[in-house]
């Protein structure tokens, strides 16, 4: 071809078909690299004009390529560079005239973007025909617009989590609300593992209420609620069902000792005053309890227990109030705890 590329008859200047085909590939007959594309140069190195088409790629498909022909037969070519980053190519060859060897059309395919990426490519590098970079910009723009998407749906999810949890979170006192316990008491029925029930009311709140204001009662209720945190473990619920009224649910209980654990803390830290602008608030705590099934059952069962709690927390109350009444499996009352009262 005497430094140019024939075709039908007419001659094209190397730097003409390097910008129609920038990664075109020409082998003489012996399969040895006579010349190359600009784009393709760059990454296979200036260095290569002379060398075996074996020595400078690993071709994929077909896998038996021992002369021109083998090439121009084969309806699809790939292709991978011996070089790291052994990059990927497609491509197709045709004969050309008066035996002068074989060009090959090369290109990326479905790894344009690992090529870019790899070799630092950029429109320049593709003819302006080729759409790859249009493609690549389409891509990216999708990329964009995805990553905008998730960060909103990631938004959304956390928006709607702290929602859900707002949802089930008494706002003053930070502790569940009654459609927490009722969510967590109807897990318990169903897991089957044994639990138990405290219903706890405040003793003397109205007193507060109505002799130091409502906002030296909501300072009690948070002391208190805070006292009720501390007295159990980290997996249990404490939950706020009424104005001066709580739950608790203990996970696991199967028996009484786990209740006088807990009722001994809820006592021992209700004995600290509690002062609000420097006066004392004269509140204690009555407690009523009743162990759930320890296996599966209903929520209807939920009513049952709650009404028994209800009824031995009254029991409490009637007792002398700041104590801990238990109900037994035959549906008697034991009395667990009497504990200080700062009404004393």
């Amino acid at each position: 071809m005497d430094g140019n590329a024939q075709a039908f008859g007419f001659r094209l200047r190397p730097s003409a078909l390097g910008q129609m085909m920038p990664m075109f590939l020409w082998l003489d007959q012996d399969l040895r690299i006579r010349g190359a594309g600009p784009t393709l140069l760059k990454l296979m190195g200036a260095s290569v004009t002379g060398l075996a088409l074996g020595d400078v790629f690993q071709v994929r498909r077909p896998r038996r390529i021992a002369t021109v022909t083998d090439l121009t037969n084969a309806q699809r070519l790939r292709l991978t560079l011996r070089i790291p980053p052994y990059t990927l190519f497609k491509g197709v060859a045709v004969p050309l005239m008066d035996d002068d060897g074989v060009l090959l059309n090369l290109s990326f395919g479905y790894a344009v973007r690992d090529a870019v990426r790899d070799h630092g490519l950029s429109d320049t590098d593709f003819a302006a025909t080729d759409l790859a970079i249009e493609l690549l910009y389409l891509a990216e723009a999708k990329n964009a617009v995805m990553g905008e998407v998730n960060k909103m749906a990631n938004r959304l999810q956390g928006a709607k989590a702290r929602a859900e949890e707002q949802a089930l979170t008494d706002v003053l006192t930070g502790l569940g609300n009654r459609r927490a316990m009722e969510r967590a008491l109807t897990s318990l029925m169903h897991d089957g593992g044994g639990f138990a029930l405290i219903h706890l009311d405040l003793d003397y709140f109205k007193q507060v209420n109505d002799t130091l204001g409502h906002a030296a009662g909501d300072h009690v209720l948070m002391q208190v609620a805070a006292a009720l945190r501390a007295s159990v473990r980290g997996a249990d619920l404490v939950a706020r069902v009424g104005g001066d009224e709580f739950v608790i649910l203990l996970a696991g209980v199967q028996d009484r000792a786990p209740l006088e654990r807990v009722g001994e803390q809820i006592f021992k830290r209700m004995s600290a005053p509690i002062l609000f602008e420097g006066l004392h608030c004269k509140v204690a705590i009555s407690m009523g309890a009743v162990i759930g099934p320890s296996a599966p059952t209903s929520y209807a069962e939920a009513d049952r227990l709650m009404a028994q709690a209800d009824r031995a927390l009254y029991a409490s109350k009637h007792a002398g109030r700041a104590r801990l009444t238990l109900v037994m499996p035959d549906d008697t009352l034991e009395e667990l705890i009497i504990g200080g009262t700062p009404m004393d």
